[in-house]
């Protein structure tokens, strides 16, 4: 078992590849908007999605990039290889460093922890529960997220490639419910991003770490 005792609490291979994320993250979803923003429809033709409540609706033009349709298409592909290609670095580097036992959820070790750290940010509780790298609320989130990534890959893949991977669209259920889940799961990132910017203002210490890897544990 890997000995955390003296690694700093964010290691420079973690640092740069979630810094590489932030560049990664913006000019996908801009491009991914301007390809949106060329039939801002949800569903089939003629079917529209009811539970899509912006149909027909365009992205505002200022968070488009691409200029274009093809322009964007450009632009969404090419940073989404080097967002898988970073991904898959980031679990290589989780597998081999062993890192993936001080930060991802782990049921049995987390789930009584995440809720107690929810109700202590719900008022319900007077003390946090013990925490060490990472609370279980934060490992559920980070967790999540990074299954939010994975479904954001694996759709883009039908979108690009749906004749091809026919046999990965009818995992998703077809072209038009990727699209959909597709955006969704965008939404869900976006969320994740304000959620943890507002949980790194209430603990700026954990972005000194992200930055400068922090001290090692003694």
């Amino acid at each position: 078992m890997p000995d955390f005792t003296h690694r700093r609490p964010q290691p420079w291979p973690i640092r740069l590849l979630h810094w590489a994320n932030v560049p990664f993250l913006v000019i996908m979803a801009g491009s991914g908007l301007r390809i949106l923003a060329a039939y801002p429809m949800m569903g089939p033709q003629g079917q529209p999605y009811a539970a899509y409540p912006f149909q027909g609706t365009p992205p505002p033009e200022w968070m488009q990039l691409g200029q274009w349709l093809a322009g964007g298409r450009h632009w969404h592909f090419a940073f989404a290889w080097l967002f898988v290609i970073n991904g898959l670095a980031y679990g290589l580097y989780l597998a081999l460093s062993g890192e993936w036992r001080r930060r991802l959820f782990l049921p049995r070790r987390d789930a009584r922890n995440a809720l107690g750290t929810l109700a202590y940010y719900l008022r319900l509780r007077r003390q946090p529960p013990p925490q060490e790298l990472y609370n279980g609320l934060q490992r559920m989130a980070y967790t999540g997220t990074l299954l939010l990534a994975l479904v954001v890959v694996l759709t883009g893949l039908v979108l690009y490639k749906p004749v091809q991977l026919g046999w990965l669209a009818a995992l998703f259920g077809g072209y038009d419910p990727a699209r959909l889940i597709h955006l969704g799961t965008l939404v869900l990132l976006a969320l994740f991003t304000v959620g943890h910017v507002i949980m790194v203002a209430l603990h700026p210490r954990s972005l000194g770490e992200m930055v400068t890897g922090g001290r090692p544990h003694a």
